[in-house]
């Protein structure tokens, strides 16, 4: 039987919803969270009606929750959206509503929101482009569409796509900066600034956080270990030793532009 992407993201997500939020398991999400808020200063205001597409357990909107008049936190799984609700709800949120949906096919009338957010998704979707549409269609004239992703560095040699599906079936493709600038320009937004930096961070608790089996956990690292001893081909994934561990880089982008 034929497993659509949208089944692989709910499968490979549910089992991660668990731990999405805690510091120690998901450091990819937590560290730099603190740091996309700061981004995203500029653009939150007080009477702000806000959506994140594919919220997960909805970090962002927990996060600005107390600085805007309402978010609404959207995702395709239901484990994600439960355990981000119990978190909200714990920590005495009351202004996030949780809503199960399709990032490419928003339920929302157009012209809805004057702040539209989404973190770590492009990467992980079949159609980004359509993700990207629907977070401008739902945007008011004048809304702010934050956008923070991995992406893939211009020039960068290899295919990480491929170890990235191997860790995690769900991934999709690691788009240029360019390519989403494009993406936003075509959606009828318009670019305003970015910002770009690298995150070097240890192999074994990225392979153990997505419950990768043991065989492909081996698989990736020999891979990269090859790599970095010179006898086997570039991976795309930069692998380094800090301290005698494995470790590779990824990109991150964070990009804001105006609805018009």
């Amino acid at each position: 039987m034929t497993v659509t992407h949208d089944e692989k993201v709910v499968r490979e997500f549910s089992k991660q919803a668990a731990g999405f939020a805690d510091p120690s398991r998901n450091a990819a999400f937590t560290l730099h969270l603190d740091r996309l808020v700061h981004f995203m200063d500029p653009e939150i205001d007080r009477e702000d009606i806000v959506l994140e597409v594919a919220a997960g357990t909805a970090l962002v909107s927990r996060a600005i929750a107390g600085r805007v008049r309402h978010v609404t936190a959207l995702d395709l799984t239901p484990a994600m959206l439960t355990q981000g609700k119990r978190d909200a709800d714990h920590a005495g949120l009351m202004n996030i509503t949780f809503a199960h949906g399709d990032a490419t096919a928003l339920p929302y009338l157009d012209r809805s929101f004057t702040l539209v957010v989404t973190r770590f998704s492009l990467h992980q979707v079949a159609a980004p482009e359509a993700v990207v549409n629907e977070m401008a269609r739902v945007g008011r004239p004048g809304a702010a569409l934050i956008i923070a992703d991995l992406i893939r560095p211009d020039g960068l040699e290899g295919d990480p796509d491929r170890i990235e599906r191997l860790r995690d079936p769900s991934h999709g493709t690691a788009l240029t900066e360019s390519r989403i600038t494009e993406m936003v320009s075509a959606s009828g937004a318009e670019v305003k600034r970015a910002e770009r930096f690298e995150y070097v961070r240890p192999l074994d608790p990225w392979l153990e956080f997505s419950q990768t089996p043991g065989d492909v956990s081996a698989r990736i690292r020999r891979e990269l270990e090859d790599e970095l001893a010179g006898t086997g081909p570039v991976t795309g994934m930069r692998p380094s030793e800090i301290d005698g561990v494995l470790h590779f880089t990824h990109t991150y982008l964070f990009q804001q532009a105006i609805v018009g």
